[in-house]
């Protein structure tokens, strides 16, 4: 009562204030810089505490605690039990000594086919061998020839060509396959069964 008293007054006295100076009374209670005293709130005083604790029976706590005491040794007596790992067991099916791939029969013409075949690439991996030494032996003459002519030149040069460049020559290499690749071919999605046994204790 005594705060609504208060801002009342005070309110009454900033209007008459803006009367007798000329001013409007809008502009002061629209006024963004000046707040007027009705928009002060206030809020109830909170006394609030923390909730107190039930109080619990020693009895029934004691109680609880033998319960799982005693729960605890029966859980104790019985022997852990261990998951099996069936990764590292190898199936007996795959243990029969009997079980051997019969390889493909081929007719007379498949197999010369392949035999010629055969012939032909060692006689091209030969050549190839052939042309790869000879173009080293050259590559080393030309190089010994040409370090001799620069040790003539400058002691210093001679000696830093003769450091090793690992980054001079990169090597990539990509092996002959059995059968060319087909362009055409889709290959079929792979699919995929779970067999995998969930263990509960």
């Amino acid at each position: 009562m005594v705060l609504g008293l208060i801002c009342r007054g005070l309110s009454r006295k900033t209007v008459a204030s803006s009367v007798l100076s000329g001013e409007h009374h809008h502009a002061v209670t629209l006024s963004p810089w000046i707040a007027s005293v009705m928009t002060l709130k206030t809020s109830a005083p909170l006394r609030g505490e923390p909730k107190k604790k039930k109080k619990v029976d020693p009895r029934r706590e004691l109680l609880m605690r033998e319960r799982l005491k005693k729960k605890l040794k029966r859980m104790e007596k019985i022997p852990p039990e261990y998951i099996p790992i069936e990764d590292f067991v190898t199936p007996f099916k795959c243990l029969d000594d009997t079980r051997v791939r019969s390889s493909p029969r081929l007719s007379f013409e498949e197999s010369e086919g392949r035999a010629m075949l055969l012939k032909e690439w060692s006689q091209y991996k030969q050549k190839q061998h052939l042309a790869e030494v000879q173009a080293v032996e050259l590559a080393l003459e030309a190089q010994r020839e040409a370090l001799e002519e620069l040790k003539l030149e400058s002691e210093e040069l001679y000696l830093a060509a003769l450091k090793p460049d690992p980054l001079l020559f990169p090597f990539s290499h990509k092996g002959p396959v059995y059968t060319p690749p087909k362009t055409k071919y889709d290959a079929p999605e792979g699919k995929y069964n779970d067999i995998t046994k969930v263990y509960t204790q």
